[in-house]
């Protein structure tokens, strides 16, 4: 079969490998779609200290079961998967404590396990162990529900952020997670959705798609100005900062509103981590600030209704779809930011 294989940063190859076999407690599919994101990007410039090479890549997976392991239960060929790509162990202190987007033993598909960009690939013990291989609702695309993992990380961010009825919502990076929290927060009852980008080209593409009530280009005018002038000098209820941007950061204290809650959602670059917090705005506003890392298993169930119910149409975000062999064209697409959502179809 054809797969395509991290060997070391700079160097990713499609390439021949034998087709895998599922152990006992395994299942095996036929992937028909596994989609694309910035953190793929990142792992093929630089490598990841989780991942030990060669591997194949990808974590945003859907497919077919061809084969099930010896002691697998409830599962036959023919189902129509989808796969968590974080694995919670389901046993550590976290995890008892419901707590499986922090658990310390966590592994990945496409890091510490083979990923889906293959034509086939072993879903493994510890994947079924915490219920992680769900069932495609009928009248969702395999593509479809290869987008449920970063809706899953967007769903988990919205809730440690309190998204709800009668907000006002500032979205800070308009790629596909930041589509994604518009369409999302739209959802949860957010009375106005602000998208902000630097890029001008990026933003207006996403903006046609997710009609967000004002879409703002920082490279053109005072963000933090223009967010307060449409908030009437109130200021946002969430700041959603799904940027690696430290600047984006700063800037989302100036505009949440008093007893407003910002979201850290975008990591920053390993080399310049560290942001100027003004703690007299925090504690004078009784601001809240969280962290957003990953979902858990169940994330990615409700993620699946939430398509299947129409309440967060994902289809329209997918806007390149590549057979395997032009998977490595993917990246350059994702780099260059001309697209949403880039999905490999196997």
């Amino acid at each position: 079969m054809k797969v395509l294989t991290f060997h070391a940063p700079g160097d990713v190859r499609i390439e021949d490998a034998p087709e895998p076999t599922p152990g006992p407690a395994d299942v095996k599919i036929r992937v028909r779609a596994c989609s694309t994101c910035g953190t793929d990007v990142k792992i093929y410039n630089h490598g990841h200290h989780h991942i030990v090479p060669p591997r194949v890549m990808g974590h945003e997976i859907a497919g077919e079961v061809v084969e099930v392991g010896a002691d697998v239960t409830g599962w036959q060929a023919g189902d129509r998967v989808q796969v968590i790509a974080a694995i919670p162990c389901g046993r550590c202190g976290e995890c008892t404590r419901g707590h499986m987007t922090v658990c310390s033993n966590q592994v990945s598909m496409g890091y510490h396990f083979d990923g889906g960009f293959a034509e086939y690939m072993v879903v493994p013990r510890n994947v079924l162990d915490v219920d992680g291989l769900n069932r495609i609702p009928d009248g969702v695309s395999y593509a479809e529900a290869s987008v449920a993992e970063p809706l899953a990380c967007v769903l988990n961010g919205q809730n440690l952020a309190r998204v709800g009825d009668g907000d006002d919502v500032v979205v800070v990076g308009s790629g596909p997670i930041g589509c994604l929290h518009v369409r999302l927060a739209r959802a949860r009852g957010a009375k106005r959705v602000f998208l902000v980008d630097l890029n001008r080209e990026r933003l207006d593409l996403a903006a046609d798609l997710v009609r967000p009530d004002a879409a703002i280009c920082g490279a053109e005018t005072d963000v933090v100005d223009a967010v307060m002038k449409l908030t009437e000098g109130r200021g946002a209820d969430v700041v959603i900062t799904a940027a690696a941007s430290g600047a984006a950061q700063e800037q989302a204290l100036q505009m949440t509103a008093r007893q407003g809650r910002i979201s850290f959602f975008g990591g920053l670059p390993k080399d310049k981590p560290v942001v100027s917090v003004d703690s007299n705005i925090v504690h004078y506003r009784e601001l809240t600030i969280v962290g957003a890392n990953g979902s858990s298993p169940e994330h990615n169930k409700e993620a699946l209704r939430l398509i299947a119910s129409g309440a967060v149409p994902v289809a329209d975000l997918i806007t390149h779809r590549l057979p395997l062999a032009d998977a490595l064209d993917a990246f350059g697409i994702v780099a260059r930011g001309e697209a949403i959502k880039v999905t490999i179809e196997p």
